[in-house]
């Protein structure tokens, strides 16, 4: 199968949804989408089915080169065993771990591109700590720090659910895969509480789980420490560590248990997304540490003022989408974000957005 992209379903029409299809659609591909219920007032054709139905996702999917699902991380595999079984390529915002395993083994025999955890953390983050790390000769320790917070925090967790509930509780309770001591293992979120200033504010940050993607299995036996960590508001872990062993004493859902964050934490349209990457290793004999931060807030897109968390996401898979149809990625088989080459990521009409 060829690169070549002309029409791409999008499922999941959220926030990052609908932004991800309104970005394609302004980089020139044919978009449609779909949800579990009707939206308004798309640019776009769109329908409505549940995502259980294999035969409607399997109609949707006629004439689609390329698929990205916005969908929480417990509806992704579905999409992708069709997209696999069709020979579309597949896109995802994923930071779940055994989604992508499930859909790593797929990738042996795939005539098409299955590139899950296209979003910000896993994503851009790892395109950038691949970028930095690439600049080594050899490469000691290698740290990822994301944060998307309020810019003007607020309430006991200082904390506002710009983007699924689900998955921050699923990111805040599954154990962290890196590398310590030179070797592989798993901790616990929530957990090697530090300290770190970002642009003169002050944060915390903390393990969580999926932030890595595949970086564990790109860098194993190269490198002594590699870790993702999330960052907040002071005071944030703690807090949110005692919310979830209460929640978890009462066998309370996860889902239930995100109504219950959502609820306390409401989203707010001033929001700030915290990025920062550092790398130690040797370059020309000499020990070295390199640093990259970043800070992004709003963007307005299409006369409309997206979220940080929102553009940042979307416009990461959107520009995945763009690299593999011009060939600039291969054109079947896994990619592991780390390896996406940075220059050519931000030299896309939506990895660009990040330069704005």
């Amino acid at each position: 199968m060829s690169n070549a992209i002309e029409k791409v379903l999008v499922v999941g029409l959220g926030n990052v949804g609908s932004l991800v299809a309104t970005l394609l659609q302004r980089s020139g591909f044919e978009v449609s989408g779909a949800d579990a219920r009707p939206v308004e007032a798309l640019s776009f054709p769109s329908e409505v089915f549940d995502i259980s139905d294999s035969a409607a996702l399997g109609n949707a999917l006629e004439g689609c080169q390329g698929v990205v699902s916005c969908l929480p991380y417990n509806f992704n595999l579905p999409v992708a065993r069709a997209a696999f079984e069709r020979g579309v390529h597949y896109f995802d915002l994923t930071e779940d771990v055994p989604t992508t395993n499930a859909i790593l083994e797929m990738a042996t025999d795939a005539k098409s591109v299955l590139a899950p955890q296209c979003g910000l953390a896993p994503g851009y983050i790892g395109i950038v700590g691949g970028d930095l790390a690439r600049q080594f000769d050899s490469v000691r320790s290698i740290e990822l720090r994301v944060g998307a917070l309020p810019r003007n925090p607020k309430g006991n967790f200082g904390y506002s659910v710009t983007w699924s509930a689900v998955g921050v509780i699923n990111e805040y309770l599954n154990d962290c895969e890196v590398i310590s001591s030179g070797k592989r293992a798993l901790v616990p979120p929530l957990d090697a509480l530090e300290t770190i200033d970002i642009n003169g504010v002050q944060l915390e940050a903390f393990t969580t789980s999926g932030g890595l993607g595949t970086m564990c299995d790109t860098w194993d036996g190269k490198v002594e420490t590699l870790d993702y960590k999330t960052m907040r508001y002071p005071g944030h872990c703690e807090k949110i560590s005692f919310f979830l062993q209460e929640q978890q004493k009462t066998l309370v859902s996860i889902e239930e248990t995100a109504r219950v964050l959502t609820a306390a934490c409401p989203p707010v349209s001033e929001d700030v997304v915290f990025t920062h990457v550092a790398v130690e290793g040797q370059i020309d004999g000499e020990l070295r540490r390199e640093e990259r931060g970043g800070e992004f807030g709003p963007l307005e897109i299409g006369d409309i003022e997206w979220r940080a968390i929102s553009w940042t996401t979307a416009c990461s898979v959107a520009a995945v989408v763009e690299m593999v149809n011009s060939g600039a990625l291969p054109s079947r088989g896994f990619i592991k974000q780390e390896e996406i080459p940075l220059d050519a990521y931000l030299s896309t009409a939506n990895g660009r957005l990040y330069r704005s």
